[in-house]
């Protein structure tokens, strides 16, 4: 697939879009939407046996998810990808990581999406005061056990698809 040209469809402070005029293998063109989203991270926070969640209304759902803490940088900020990381495990659950260490670079939607994110596995955890946004008012945060967390993905309670490859890593990395 070549991209012959490209032309700016919506943009927001989040979000842009993009339509792409591409030449396919068979010489045929067509039209490909992209949307451009900046990379973001996801601490998956662990202890004892289990891991730190948060749940909040994900308006394009309509409805409450349970996931690992993430997020990217507000508009205007930047820094390292560990100190988003920590900045989102603090801002979203209070908790800050005596160890974090990066288990991987991953691609979120390949296939509509230019995002990213990088996934942290924080230890040595020590609590502290959480510093939600607005947005994040309903937030809460709750430790869930590492069979409890199976059964809400079993009985279909968990479905955020960037915290569930979180965990699938996260068993690669501990090797079971």
């Amino acid at each position: 697939m070549r991209t012959t040209g490209s032309r700016e469809v919506y943009r927001n402070p989040w979000t842009t879009v993009r339509e792409d005029t591409v030449v396919l293998a068979d010489g045929s063109t067509s039209v490909y939407g992209v949307v451009e989203r900046p990379d973001f991270a996801m601490v998956v926070p662990a202890e004892r046996d289990g891991f730190w969640l948060v749940e909040q209304h994900r308006h394009p759902i309509d409805r409450r998810s349970w996931e690992f803490p993430q997020g990217g940088w507000p508009a205007g900020a930047s820094g390292t990808a560990e100190e988003l990381a920590r900045a989102e495990l603090a801002e979203e659950t209070g908790l800050r990581a005596g160890r974090l260490e990066h288990l991987a670079h991953l691609d979120l939607a390949p296939g509509i999406l230019t995002q990213q994110f990088d996934l942290w596995l924080a230890t040595d955890l020590t609590p502290g005061p959480t510093a939600r946004e607005v947005s994040e008012a309903d937030m809460v945060s709750a430790f869930v056990t590492e069979a409890e967390f199976l059964a809400r993905v079993r009985d279909g309670r968990f479905t955020d698809a960037p915290s569930l490859a979180a965990h699938a890593v996260l068993r690669v990395h501990r090797g079971s």
